[in-house]
């Protein structure tokens, strides 16, 4: 039993070997078709064998890889079972492998018995992984919740990108912009890429594509970033106002461009309100909102004198420290001019009404008539401005153009007239006053006259009696005339007082006159008057001009 055991054992052994030999004859003798299969690592793939004979069932299949025997199989004996079922003979001796990996990659030769046309199959299975693990860097940025990255214009960005592929790869750096695309701003092979932006401009605002292209496979795989260029408006937000047909009604717009993003506009109010600390300022917002322009509309009733309307302006990119505002404080309106004017009939005037304290600026009109009606322009009525300055030009005035004219202001706070009346005197009454000019210049030189006149004589004039009495006081005057030739040491002697006819004594005047030798004129003259001894001195009287 032993014995026949151990002849079964040889017997077999010898039936193996004598296959071996054959299949390695045959292996020599025949020829090899090659195939390349690209997959990629953790795929499945199975690998045909085409040189068993048709319609035979085939004794013995074999798979080498790089040369290396790798699984057998034939009808009742497998000589190298597969390893944990990564590799398995089909049953048309096709060869399973599962799950790919890096170590399966080489060239598989499949040999069956019995041949057909001595033929064996060659493959050659390319193993290939990736693009992965791909990795985009923009720095320095921030990044916003949805992943959006934002830098400040004039800043210097740089741009980083990395993977990983088998066997090689390819990586490029593209852009797309709203205005410009470029596919490829840079472009090598490795493992990463990078490049930079000095003193970027919103220009460079768009998404920015990291591409990484296997070199065998060709797969290629994108990484995209979005990247905004954010930056401040250079100047402060603009405040305008618009009155819409009614007067009391305001539109007020507040815009700030030229940034990015939008900044967020605030419109409020702000007045002094008293207090037990002084002054303190009060207001309330009135709208607030993202965006570069900003309107509220309101009425006189939310309207008051010396209230300050303020838009404020933020931005993400501006400083809290530097406040961005506009604003203006409300004013009524205060028309100037004078009240009361006079023409001449026949003539044309010009009546002139100024406005230069209303804000916001008030609408400024003429009306005529206690009924005030509107003044409207025509041959009659000639209307102008010229700055703050607003006049109405009555053109050939008559009596009935006599009256009351307006001139009415009016902006969202209040309405101020200015009244004015008109007088129209006729040519008449004009006559009449140059005549009364005239007596009035004619009383004053005829008086200048006669002081001038009473004045040269006053010498002549007596006290008490004036002109009647002249001619009667010439004798009590008594004139000493000195030349040159004759002189009075001696003082001058006192003169009896004169008795008048009225009883009364008066006072005798004594002219002493120097006459020049040379000529007589009456500049040089010296006039020394002494007046005498009054007798009677209740009624002394001396009058001196």
């Amino acid at each position: 039993m032993k014995s026949g055991y151990t002849a079964g054992i040889i017997m077999k052994a010898f039936s193996v070997a004598i296959f071996l030999l054959l299949f390695m004859d045959q292996t020599a003798n025949g020829r090899s078709d090659k195939t390349t299969v690209i997959k990629t690592v953790g795929a499945n793939i199975l690998l045909p064998c085409w040189n068993t004979a048709m319609n035979v069932t085939p004794t013995f299949t074999r798979w080498m890889q790089n040369g290396q025997f790798i699984i057998g199989r034939n009808h009742s004996i497998i000589l190298t079972p597969s390893s944990e079922g990564h590799l398995t003979i089909m049953y048309n001796q096709s060869l399973y492998i599962n799950g790919l990996a890096l170590s399966d990659e080489g060239i598989y030769l499949c040999d069956s018995l019995p041949h057909d046309n001595n033929t064996q199959t060659s493959l050659t299975l390319q193993i290939v992984s990736g693009p992965a693990n791909g990795i985009t860097d923009i720095h320095p940025a921030t990044t916003l919740s949805n992943g959006t990255l934002i830098v400040h214009r004039g800043s210097t960005v740089l741009f980083n990108c990395s993977s990983w592929s088998y066997p090689s790869q390819r990586l490029s750096w593209g852009f797309q912009g709203v205005v410009s695309r470029n596919d490829s701003l840079t472009a090598g092979s490795g493992s990463w890429l990078d490049f930079r932006i000095e003193d970027i401009q919103p220009t460079a605002q768009g998404n920015y594509i990291c591409r990484a292209q296997n070199s065998v496979s060709q797969k290629e795989v994108g990484w995209s970033k979005e990247l905004l260029v954010y930056y401040s408006p250079e100047k402060h937000p603009e405040c305008q106002w618009k009155i819409g047909k009614d007067p009391s009604h305001v539109q007020f717009n507040c815009s700030w461009f030229g940034g990015y993003p939008s900044p967020t506009l605030l419109w409020g109010e702000k007045h002094q309100v008293p207090s037990s600390q002084g002054n303190q300022v009060a207001g309330q917002l009135m709208r607030s909102e993202k965006t570069d322009r900003l309107v509220v509309n309101l009425n006189r009733s939310l309207l008051f004198e010396g209230q300050t309307l303020k838009c404020d302006g933020h931005h993400p990119m501006s400083s809290t420290e530097d406040e961005k505002f506009c604003s203006f404080t409300l004013k009524s309106p205060y028309p100037e001019g004078e009240p009361l004017v006079t023409a001449l009939e026949g003539t044309n005037i010009t009546l002139t009404c100024k406005e230069t304290s209303s804000m916001p600026p008030a609408l400024t009109t003429w009306q005529r008539t206690a009924q005030q009606e509107d003044v409207v322009p025509s041959p009659k009525y000639v209307l102008s401005r010229q700055g703050p300055t607003f006049t109405l030009t009555i053109v050939n005035i008559t009596k009935q153009d006599e009256g009351l004219y307006f001139c009415r202001s009016e902006n969202p706070l209040m309405v101020r007239e200015l009244e004015i009346y008109l007088t129209v005197k006729t040519s008449s009454q004009y006559t009449g006053a140059i005549i009364g000019i005239f007596l009035a210049i004619l009383i004053v030189g005829s008086g200048i006259v006669i002081a001038k006149t009473v004045y040269s004589s006053r010498d002549r004039i007596c006290l008490g009696n004036g002109f009647e009495r002249m001619e009667e006081d010439r004798e009590d005057v008594l004139s000493l005339v000195e030349s040159d030739e004759e002189v009075f040491p001696e003082a001058v002697p006192r003169l009896p007082p004169l008795s008048l006819t009225n009883g009364h004594n008066t006072t005798t005047l004594v002219q002493i006159h120097r006459i020049s030798s040379n000529d007589h004129e009456d500049e040089d003259e010296e006039i020394v008057e002494h007046p005498l001894q009054l007798e009677h001195t209740d009624m002394e009287e001396l009058v001196t001009f």
